[in-house]
């Protein structure tokens, strides 16, 4: 036994030789346990872990179609489906307006640092042009014009017209501000580093100005949302009487007349309370 425990222990080192410290971690645990290699994870947590995978993979439209498949499955129909398939463009264009809006955010949070960091290599003494280079190269805040702009600071161009040009990407607005800090420091004289400073306060303000409206306005969209699935709700209590909800829904001609007026007022009453959010988001 002994031996066959340590021939083991030589085959697992010998295969394990290209990562040498997990590889001698391996073989100690295999000849301590006698041969024996310990059990993986239970499947609970391996069901978890696929569970995350799929739910990382499928995005909202797919749950669109997922769910659309378990009520017809449930209800024995064909349209639960259809009304599925039928939101898939709705929630990609949600989800997408998500991204981009996110992806504002990053970009306005990069034109924040990229000032704070463009004030600091001016007031340790260098050029506005070398500044910009090392600045731009650490925040990031140039976005997809970043070559543009700093070609025209290495070789004399249009620093203030390719930062305007660049703030035309969403979220890049605070480059119109950084160009005619750039303008009147060069053109004028001024201190660029004060007026990068008052530049950058300026936009960390607004930025959380709008952080706070949104987390004012949280509550009043989750509300919204709340009271959209509240069918989903009545449908749940319906069957838990034993009323059969899904069968008068889809099998009958008033439970589908009931089921489209019920959709068509749920989806505008849904548009409506959320553009009331927007609208004042965007005030």
């Amino acid at each position: 036994m002994s031996v066959g425990a340590a021939m083991a222990c030589a085959g697992a080192a010998a295969w394990l030789m290209g990562g040498w410290d997990s590889g001698a971690r391996r073989a100690r645990s295999l000849c301590a346990g006698g041969g024996v290699v310990a059990p993986g994870p239970p499947p609970w947590e391996k069901a978890l872990a696929a569970w995350r995978r799929v739910r990382g993979r499928l995005r909202a439209e797919g749950w669109s179609v997922a769910a659309g498949l378990v009520i017809a499955l449930l209800g024995a129909s064909v349209v639960p489906l259809l009304l599925g398939a039928a939101g898939v463009p709705l929630l990609r264009r949600v989800r997408r307006a998500g991204e981009a809006r996110r992806e504002r955010e990053r970009r306005g949070d990069a034109v924040i640092a990229l000032c704070g960091a463009l004030a600091g290599e001016v007031r340790a003494g260098r050029q506005p042009g070398e500044a910009l280079l090392r600045a731009a190269r650490d925040s990031g805040g140039l976005g997809e014009a970043q070559a543009f702009v700093l070609a025209a600071a290495r070789f004399g161009g249009d620093v203030p017209g390719s930062l305007t040009d660049a703030a035309r990407q969403p979220g890049a607005d605070g480059l119109v501000g950084l160009a005619a800090c750039w303008r009147v420091a060069v053109d004028r004289g001024a201190g660029l580093a004060a007026g990068l400073d008052r530049l950058e306060g300026a936009l960390r303000a607004e930025r959380d100005q709008r952080a706070d409206l949104r987390a004012q306005l949280a509550g009043s969209r989750s509300t919204a949302v709340m009271l959209a699935g509240l069918p989903v709700l009545g449908l749940l209590l319906g069957t838990a009487l034993g009323a059969d909800p899904l069968h008068v829904l889809l099998h009958t001609g008033p439970g589908l007349g009931c089921l489209l007026a019920g959709g068509v007022l749920e989806g505008v009453g849904l548009w409506w309370a959320l553009r009331i959010v927007r609208g004042a988001e965007t005030a």
